[in-house]
């Protein structure tokens, strides 16, 4: 089904943002590694202290949408743009729930807590990702850049993605090696670990179990 009020989509896709958000502030608590599509901002922020991860998360949205109008050029549609008022919104919303999550002092609570975390960012994050594609409203530029180099090409939407986000983390691992001397992080905060490949891997695998029951919620046919 659509929705057929701007209000409702646009209403159900933020909820969906503000999900997906609350999911990279846990990754970042966690201490384990984050999402790949996070890694480029938060190391930046760390080299970059006084530049939050959510303004380096909408700068680098902005990147993947002037890449779009450059693969696209005369095919890139007007409607496109709403890619930019959604990366600030999620942007801040990052920040707002890195924000919240402040009092949690990942590190100090175990590992196994960590892990828990990490987790508990795969099954938000899941559900996030859900609420924005039946809203419906926002896109972020990161998925559509994804979309693009997918139908441009002729690849497989999924084989485009893993390979968008070992770049990602590729440049994630030179700047922390040239910023910081090793591939992680700056030390005290970890950037890529475990953690990153847990939510690249098992988001998908969990929506296979979350969407269902999102579908059923909304009494999707």
């Amino acid at each position: 089904m659509r929705f057929k009020s701007a209000a409702a989509r646009y209403g159900i896709s933020t909820l969906g943002l503000v999900i997906v958000a609350l999911g990279v502030a846990l990754s970042i608590k966690s201490n384990l590694g984050t999402a790949p599509p996070s890694c480029p901002p938060t190391i930046m922020s760390l080299k970059w202290s006084a530049i939050s991860v959510g303004t380096f998360t909408w700068m680098l949205h902005i990147v993947f949408i002037l890449i779009q109008l450059a693969i696209l050029r005369k095919d890139f549609k007007w409607e496109y743009l709403m890619q930019l008022p959604a990366a600030f919104v999620f942007g801040y919303l990052c920040d707002g729930a890195i924000w919240l999550f402040n009092a949690i002092d990942a590190p100090a609570t175990g590992y196994a807590a960590q892990l828990g975390l990490s987790l508990l960012s795969v099954l938000l994050t899941a559900i996030g990702i859900k609420l924005e594609v039946i809203g419906d409203g926002w896109i972020l530029a990161g998925d559509k850049l994804t979309a693009v180099i997918a139908d441009t090409s002729g690849a497989q939407f999924g084989n485009v993605k893993i390979i968008f986000d070992v770049v990602l983390v590729a440049i994630t691992v030179g700047f922390a090696m040239i910023a910081f001397g090793n591939p992680f992080g700056d030390g005290s905060t970890v950037v890529m670990r475990e953690g990153t490949a847990i939510l690249a891997i098992f988001t998908g695998l969990c929506m296979k179990v979350t969407d269902p029951l999102i579908d059923r919620l909304f009494r999707r046919k």
